[in-house]
C-alpha cells in the first residue's frame, strides 16, 4: 500500500497485567448432524489451527509478524468500488452515525473547508481542494486535539479577522478557544472554560442544543444565539472583555424575534440546532432550525435588513420546492460547497423522534443552490466512503477461491429492516499484492442482526465451514458445500451451541491446546469470554463449555475475541475488541498446548465507540495489517510498516 496524505503512525500503549487460565464448567455440544451431512470439498486449507480474526481462515493463510510500532492509518490505501464500478473516494473514513458539520475557510485560501463532529470530544477536519476528484479531503479525526464536548462553533468572537472557537464544556458550559495564530495558520488556545455575562454568571447551552454566533444586527458586536428546549431563542450580545481579554455578553432577550418553533406533531420541542447564512443573497442572515421533533429542516427568512433583522415569519420546511424528510434532529451548515459563489446547505442527521433506523447511513445530505433561490437535493451521502450503517465487523476470507483475500462485513441492522443485518461481500478483484475491492451484494446466512461468522474446517474435508454469531445467545452452524475452493454455506443447526448467559455472540476458532482440532472462543455483550474446548476430532467437532468467564477477562462491554500469533513465537495470543476500551492484547506466556494469557498492551488505534478488529496481510508483504470495524458503520485501515 502506498503512503497517503493524512496517514497516522501508531504504536502500542502499555496496560497493567491480568491473569489468564481455565475455570472448568461442562456443557457438551456435538456436530453429529453437521458431520453426517458433510460433503468433501475439492479445495485444500492449511491445518495450522490459529484463526486470524473472529471468523477467518487459519493463520497460515496470512502473515504473522508481531505487532508494534509502525501502524499507519490509510483513508484511501486500497481502492474500493461499488456494484456499478464507481470509485468510493475515501473508503476507509469509518462511517458516520451523527455527523455535525460546519463549513468555514480555516486557512484563508478563498474556499470553505469542512469540519465535522461524529463523536463526543473531538472534531474532524477535511481540507477543501478545489478541482480534485475528492474536493473535501480528510486530514485528521482530532483537529489540534481540541476538547469540544458535544458541540462546536468556529466564529470570529474577538473580531480580529480570524476564526476563534466556541465549544461545549461538560456539562452545558460554553468554552472559548482564542485563535492565537493567523487567518492562514490557526492555533487555538483555551482562553476561558466558561463564557460569562456582564454580571459574572456562567452562560449555559443545553449540551444537546447547538447554538450559533454572528453579528445579527450589523453593529460590530457579536451576538450569541442559543436555542431552548421550548422552541425559543435566547440572544446575548457582546459588550466588551474581561481582564483576560475574554468577551463578556449581556442578555438581550429570552425570546429573540418572538421565535417559537412549533413542531408538526404538536407543541413538542427538543434538542435543536441552528445555522445562519445569507441563502437568498439579499445581504442579511437567514436562520435554519433543526429540532428533535421535526422530520426535516425549518427555514426562517430574514425579511428585514442587515442592521434591522426580521425573523418573525412562519418557519417553513426547506427546501420549499421539495422539503427534505429525515428522522429528525438535523444539524445544518450554510456555505459555498461547490465554489459557484452562492450559499448551499449541508445537513447532518442526528436522529430524532421519527424512525431512527433511517439515520444510520443516508445521513449526510447535500442541498445545492442550483439557481438563485432554487435548492436541489444532490445526495444523502456527501462524503464517499464504506458505510453500512452502524457497528461493522470485518472478516477477511477468500470467498471465491482465487487465492486472495476478500472481505465480509457484518453490520448491526439494515436501514429499512429493523429485524435484520447483513453480511456484505467485498470481493478482491485485484491480486494478493495489490488488492482492489468491489461491493458484491451480501451473503445469506438467515435473519437476525450483529452477524459474525468464524471460518474453519470443522469436518476435516479441507474447506472452510462456519459458525455464525448473532445478537442472540445461539450460534449457527453452516457446512461449506462448495467444491472449487470458494465458500457456499448450507445451514445445519442453530441449537448445538448456545451461550449460558449473555448475548451478541462473537465467535473465533483456533487450536488453543495444540491437539490438531479447532477450539472455540466466544465474546458476548457482558465483555467476558466463553471458552469451548473441542473434545472431538478434526473430522468431528464436539465442543465442551469449559468456562463462560474464561481467564476472568472483562473488557467492559461487547467483547470480540481474535486468536492470533501476535509475537511470532508459535502459540496463539488473544486480541479482544470492545465497546469503549479499544483493542486489548492478551499475550500467551504459556505454550501451544498449555496457554496462559496475560493482559499486555492496548493497541493505540484511533478511538471509536465500537472496535471490531481483523488482522490480515492484505498487501502480501509478510505482516499483518489491521482492518477495524467501527460504531460509525464503516472501516478503518491500518498498514503494518514495521520491519
Amino acid at each position: 500500500m502506498g503512503r497517503t496524505l493524512g496517514e497516522r503512525e501508531l504504536g502500542l500503549a502499555s496496560r497493567p497485567s491480568a491473569p489468564g487460565g481455565f475455570v472448568r464448567r461442562i456443557l457438551v455440544v456435538t456436530f453429529a448432524a453437521f458431520v453426517g451431512g458433510c460433503a468433501a470439498g475439492a479445495g485444500s486449507v492449511s491445518t495450522d489451527m490459529g484463526s486470524s480474526v473472529a471468523g477467518t481462515t487459519p493463520s497460515g493463510t496470512f502473515g504473522s509478524a508481531p505487532p508494534g510500532e509502525g501502524y499507519y492509518r490509510h483513508i484511501t490505501g486500497i481502492p474500493v468500488v461499488d456494484e456499478a464500478g464507481r470509485p468510493i473516494r475515501q473508503p476507509f473514513l469509518g462511517g458516520f452515525n451523527i455527523p455535525r458539520p460546519q463549513l468555514i475557510d480555516i486557512d484563508a485560501d478563498g474556499d470553505e473547508d469542512l469540519f465535522l463532529q461524529e463523536s463526543s470530544g473531538s472534531v474532524m477536519f477535511f481540507e477543501h481542494v478545489p478541482g480534485a476528484e475528492t474536493p473535501f479531503q480528510w486530514r485528521t479525526d482530532r483537529y489540534q486535539n481540541l476538547e469540544i464536548g458535544e458541540w462546536y462553533r468556529f466564529v470570529d468572537l474577538d473580531r480580529d479577522g480570524d476564526h476563534d472557537l466556541l465549544a461545549e464544556r461538560p456539562f452545558s458550559y460554553v468554552r472559548y478557544y482564542r485563535n492565537d495564530g493567523t487567518r492562514e495558520n490557526a492555533r487555538f488556545v483555551e482562553a476561558s472554560d466558561t463564557i460569562r455575562d456582564t454580571e459574572g454568571r456562567a452562560i449555559f447551552s443545553d449540551r444537546q442544543n447547538i447554538p450559533n454566533a454572528t453579528d445579527i444586527d450589523g453593529d460590530g458586536r457579536m451576538d450569541l444565539l442559543i436555542g431552548r428546549l421550548e422552541g425559543t431563542v435566547t440572544r446575548y450580545e457582546e459588550t466588551g472583555t474581561d481582564e483576560e481579554g475574554v468577551p463578556l455578553f449581556e442578555l438581550v432577550t429570552d425570546r429573540f424575534e418572538g421565535i417559537e418553533i412549533v413542531a408538526q406533531i404538536g407543541s413538542l420541542h427538543g434538542a435543536n440546532t441552528m445555522a445562519l447564512g445569507d441563502v437568498d443573497g439579499d445581504g442579511d442572515e437567514d436562520l435554519f432550525w433543526g429540532d428533535y421533533f421535526e422530520p426535516g429542516i425549518l427555514y426562517l427568512e430574514n425579511t428585514g435588513s442587515r442592521t434591522r433583522p426580521n425573523l418573525r415569519g412562519e418557519p417553513l420546511p426547506f427546501p420549499t420546492q421539495e422539503p427534505i424528510r429525515t428522522s429528525g434532529y438535523n444539524a445544518p451548515t450554510v456555505g459555498d460547497v461547490d465554489g459557484d459563489g452562492d450559499e448551499d446547505l449541508l445537513l447532518g442527521v442526528l436522529g430524532g423522534a421519527y424512525n431512527p433506523n433511517t439515520t444510520t447511513a443516508d445521513n449526510f445530505h447535500y442541498i445545492e443552490q442550483s439557481l438563485p433561490g432554487v435548492f436541489e437535493h444532490r445526495t444523502s451521502r456527501f462524503l464517499s466512503m464504506i458505510d453500512f450503517g452502524a457497528e461493522t465487523i470485518p472478516v477477511p476470507v477468500d470467498l471465491d477461491g482465487d487465492g486472495d483475500l476478500d472481505l465480509l462485513v457484518g453490520n448491526k441492522i439494515e436501514q429499512n429492516d429493523t429485524q435484520n443485518g447483513k453480511l456484505y461481500r467485498l470481493v478482491n478483484e485485484g491480486s494478493r499484492d495489490t488488492p482492489r475491492f468491489r461491493y458484491d451484494g451480501d451473503m445469506d446466512v438467515g435473519g437476525g442482526y450483529h452477524l459474525l461468522p468464524a471460518f474453519g474446517d470443522l469436518d476435516g474435508d479441507g474447506d472452510l465451514d462456519a459458525i455464525v454469531g448473532t445478537w442472540s445467545d445461539q450460534l449457527r452452524v453452516y457446512r461449506n458445500d462448495a467444491t472449487d475452493g470458494s465458500i457456499a454455506l448450507t445451514f445445519v443447526d442453530s441449537t448445538t451451541i448456545a451461550l449460558s448467559r449473555g448475548r451478541n455472540a462473537t465467535p473465533t476458532l483456533g487450536d488453543i491446546d495444540d491437539d490438531g482440532d479447532l477450539d472455540l472462543f466466544v465474546g458476548e455483550s457482558s465483555g467476558t469470554i466463553n471458552f469451548y474446548e473441542n473434545t472431538g476430532t478434526p473430522q468431528r467437532a464436539e465442543f465442551t463449555l469449559i468456562s463462560d468467564e474464561y481467564g476472568d477477562f472483562d473488557v467492559g462491554r461487547r467483547s470480540l475475541p481474535i486468536l492470533r500469533d501476535a509475537d511470532g513465537d508459535g502459540d496463539l495470543d488473544l486480541y479482544v475488541g470492545s465497546e469503549g476500551e479499544g483493542v486489548i492484547l492478551f499475550r500467551n506466556d504459556g505454550s501451544r498446548s498449555s496457554p496462559s494469557f496475560v493482559e499486555t498492551t492496548r493497541l493505540d488505534l484511533d478511538d471509536t465507540s465500537f472496535a471490531a478488529p481483523a488482522f490480515a496481510d492484505l498487501d502480501n508483504d509478510g505482516d499483518d495489517d489491521v482492518i477495524l470495524g467501527t460504531g460509525g458503520g464503516g472501516l478503518w485501515l491500518y498498514e503494518n510498516r514495521q520491519r
